[in-house]
This record gives C-alpha cells, structure tokens and sequence, in this order.
C-alpha cells in the first residue's frame, strides 16, 4: 500500500495547533491510538486517557499496543481497554479506522511491533509527543518538547475540545506526568508541573494510591532482577559513565518479565560521581533496547540518534543489532566521545 502524502509539518519549536487537532477530531469517527515499544507510564497513561477523551466526544476508539500491559501496570487500566496487536487486535482493525493516532513518540524505531501497521495505515496520521527528535511519519505534528510529559498534552487536548477532566481522566494522566518527571525530581520539572498536578489531584488523582501502585507494588522477581542488572554495573570515565545489561536468560533466571527492567537505568545514576547511564536489554528478535541516561552537557537524544533512536536531551532510546560485547562496544564508544 502506498504513503498517503505527508501533512504540512509543524516546528516543534512553534506552539501547537490545538483548533487543527481539534478540526481532525471533529472529522473523525473512528480512532485507533497507539504509542512505542514497551510503553512507559507516559504512553500508556496518555493513551488511555486521550481514548477517554474521545469517547466522551462520542468518537469509537481502539487503544492498541505491540505489547501485553505489564502485570505492574494494570491498575492503570481497570476497564481493560487496551489491546494487545496481533492477540485481541488486528491490523485490519486499526485500518479500518479514521484516524490513527500516534502517542508518545515521533520515531520509527520506537515503534517496533505496530511499526507496519502505522505505515501501511491509509486514513489520518496524527502524532501527539513530547520527545525533541523524531522521523517524518507523514503525519500531522503536534508536539512540544517543553511538556514534561506527554500527559500534559492530552490535558491540553482535553480543555481545547471541551472535555471535563473527571477522576477517571485525573488518574492515567497524573501517573504519566509523575512517571516522567521521577516523580517530580527530574530538571523538566517547572511551577507549571506543580500546578497542573494539583488541578489532576483536586479533579480526583490520589498521589498517595498512585505511588503505592507504582513504588510500593513489587514482586519478588523484580527484586531478584534489579540485584542481577546492578550487580553487573561497571564504570568507566573516572566514574562518569556507568552501564549494564539485561539478557533473555535473567527472565528465565529470576522469574521477572521485560516490563521489570523499568526504572533501572535510573538507579544505576545513584552511584556517586556519574554523569551518564547506559543499559542494553536484549530483545526477543536479538536486537538489544538501549537506554541513555545524562545528568551533564551530553545529548542524549543526539547519542541515540546514531542508532536510528531519539528522545530528550537527558532521556533517550534506540534499538541497536549485534551480540552483546558488539552492541555494548559500539553504544559505548558512542557516548565516550560525546562525553569527551
């Protein structure tokens, strides 16, 4: 099937277009929404909530994904809407929708398992992200980088179509704007943050159960996961560059699933005099998900963008071919002279 041509593209420097997305919306009836491989709080958050959106508009919404939920994020989703490509959905579902609708990422790459039916996708293509980097997808653009979370603009979405935020709405979305700022800690944090996560709590949020949900909520497994990965941990760079592994065998060895390596990256930074992170998880096909992490002048979203990746400058990911000790050199050396 043939690319439909591509939409004016918009900057990601200009403010978004929200009367356009609301003049596609209008001309819709049908959505199928979906976001990158593995997703994240972020993406899964503001999927579920922009599907809400669209239902309360009395649009028909197919909430897909190339993954099963995660077990540790299923409370995200109480109603079991979203669909898993391939085992309760199918690609002449999303097909025969108006208009496809991309969540959480402008990348290619990020796709993975729905990375065929985006393309071959005949109708609208929108995409609504945060992440500075991203590919031409031939879709209408409205992203802006400045948001700390892609939540954050499914709120604004939501005011400019006329969409109540009701607890329902409050919940997916507050776990997305908590999730990608670590809870509040990250530098993307601004009083703006603060603000709109007091609006989701007064409509209905609870940052106390929405915690325990995601912090207080471990398995045993997971925990045996994050020992194996840190145990692993080597530095290099006088200590400012750390890195690890993930491999299919520490599934099987621990009993934990793919969805567990979330947030180790992050620990990894705890270490004392890092700078930068790196963690390669290898995948089913034999391609290995690297992680970049960065508390310094580096890039990483340039860093990934050498691997046909992208995402902020301090956050990003790509999908890297080869066997280990390839992949990891390669990755390595890559961040080395951007740190240099």
């Amino acid at each position: 099937m043939s690319e439909p041509e591509p939409a004016t593209a918009m900057s990601a420097d200009a403010p978004i277009d929200w009367p356009r997305f609301a003049e596609l919306v209008a001309a819709g009836a049908s959505f199928a929404l979906t976001t990158h491989v593995r997703p994240d709080c972020d993406a899964l958050g503001s999927v579920l909530a922009m599907g809400i959106v669209l239902e309360r508009l009395g649009k028909k919404v197919l909430p897909v994904t190339g993954y099963a939920m995660p077990p540790n994020l299923r409370w995200i989703d109480p109603k079991r809407k979203l669909k898993q490509l391939g085992v309760d959905a199918s690609p002449a579902d999303v097909e025969a929708c108006d208009v496809l609708m991309v969540l959480d990422t402008s990348a290619w790459a990020q796709l993975n398992h729905v990375e065929d039916v985006v393309r071959a996708f005949p109708g609208t293509r929108i995409v609504v992200d945060h992440h500075l980097s991203g590919d031409d997808m031939r879709a209408e653009m409205f992203k802006d980088p400045r948001a700390e979370a892609t939540g954050r603009l499914v709120v604004e979405a939501a005011d400019h179509l006329g969409v109540a935020i009701t607890p329902e709405l409050a919940t997916p979305l507050f776990a997305a704007m908590a999730t990608d700022t670590g809870w509040f800690r990250f530098s993307s944090v601004t009083p703006e943050t603060y603000r709109l996560a007091a609006r989701l709590t007064a409509a209905g949020a609870s940052p106390t159960a929405i915690y325990r949900n995601l912090y207080e909520n471990e398995t045993l497994a997971r925990l045996h996961l994050i020992g194996c990965v840190m145990a692993r941990c080597a530095t290099d760079l006088d200590g400012r560059l750390i890195h690890t592994w993930v491999t299919l065998e520490d599934y099987v060895a621990t009993g934990a699933l793919p969805s567990d390596t979330e947030d180790l990256i992050n620990m990894t930074l705890l270490v004392g005099g890092t700078q930068a992170a790196v963690i390669l998880a290898e995948q089913p096909e034999g391609r290995w998900k690297v992680s970049f992490r960065g508390r310094c002048p580096v890039d990483c979203s340039k860093v990934a963008e050498q691997f046909g990746g992208g995402g902020h400058q301090a956050a990003a990911g790509a999908m890297v071919d080869g066997t280990l000790d390839a992949a990891r050199a390669r990755v390595l050396d890559a961040v080395r002279r951007a740190m240099r």
